[in-house]
């Protein structure tokens, strides 16, 4: 009996000893990144940034073995503002995120909407990217000089489609290409999209003059030869890609889009550490940096308070900027 009685309490000890380690590996539990039951709402239809974006968030931090069992779910309307109001009603719910980014911004002005970015728990900025402006294969305009011909004689008559409502990123660049190619902003023919899928179709079918859209979005159907290529609004032209900046097109401007992710209010430290982390966590991972390079994304990590300050920086900014076109 006293033999028996040493080897099991030798074989507990072992356990003790290899145990902890063996549970912590490659299950998120050595991080503290864990959040079982999380959600992921996109605020418009599937194939926009927001949607790509949180999609591919929940499958890199799955493949990492960050947390497990993500699920992400569309609910579109009133450029995102649909979402955020259900977001803002979900007070204190630790195991949901809305994807986001400048478009939801713009779309609580220009949709009056009773809930705001103020409302919500801050987590993370993650990406910024240009907005690119494309055309079907088949269309008339082969270069973005052909383009700007065509739009300054009849603005009218080319309309432009965004995958965003009137105050979001897919509006605000062609407003701000319009006021730098001497065109009045009141003047522009805009058609807004719940999101780039949306709009994709139309820009194939010509019901639109050109596009604007984030690059990570149709980045694809140019490689496919499905769309062409015109321009890019950022500082700089994309690697791989033939086609100039707005500013190398003899227009005095340049646009970038950015996206994020918010929470609910009222969550505690410890809810809103899990989320933080779990992004934190995800950056470093080599699935995330391969995912930003694929996408043509930018790096622009703000975690925390600093992306709330951030947020309310970006509203002042959409707000003047509608103040100033007019619009």
């Amino acid at each position: 009996m006293r033999l028996r009685t040493l080897l099991a309490l030798f074989g507990a000890a072992l356990l003790v000893v290899v145990g902890p380690p063996l549970l912590s590996t490659g299950d998120g539990s050595d991080t503290g990144t864990q959040i079982p039951g999380l959600r992921f709402m996109v605020p418009n239809t599937p194939g926009g940034g927001y949607d790509i974006t949180a999609r591919t968030l929940a499958k890199n931090a799955e493949d990492a073995g960050l947390t497990h069992n993500i699920e992400v779910f569309n609910l579109p309307g009133a450029g995102g503002t649909v979402g955020l109001t259900r977001l803002v009603g979900e007070h204190g719910n630790g195991k949901l995120a809305l994807s986001m980014g400048l478009g939801v911004v713009g779309a609580v002005h220009t949709n009056k909407s009773p809930s705001t970015l103020a409302d919500t728990t801050p987590i993370a900025r993650l990406t910024e990217e240009p907005d690119i402006v494309v055309v079907s294969k088949g269309s008339p305009y082969r270069t973005i000089a052909d383009l700007l011909a065509a739009w300054k004689k009849d603005p009218a008559r080319v309309p432009v489609g965004g995958g965003s409502s009137p105050g979001g990123p897919d509006h605000l660049a062609p407003m701000l290409m319009a006021q730098a190619a001497g065109i009045a902003p009141r003047t522009v023919n805009y058609i807004p999209f719940d999101g780039g899928g949306e709009l994709l179709a139309s820009i194939l079918g010509d019901k639109v003059g050109f596009g604007v859209s984030g690059l990570g979005e149709y980045r694809d159907q140019i490689e496919a030869g499905e769309l062409r290529l015109l321009a890019v609004t950022g500082p700089e032209r994309v690697p791989g890609l033939d086609a100039p900046t707005l500013r190398e097109a003899g227009l005095d401007t340049e646009f970038t889009n950015w996206r994020g992710i918010v929470a609910p209010p009222g969550l505690s430290p410890t809810e809103r550490d899990k989320l933080t982390g779990l992004i934190r966590e995800l950056h470093g991972s080599k699935q995330w940096k391969e995912s930003m390079k694929k996408n043509g994304w930018d790096d622009a990590l703000l975690i925390g308070e600093p992306f709330g300050d951030f947020l309310d920086e970006q509203n002042q900014r959409v707000a003047t900027v509608l103040k100033e076109l007019g619009l």
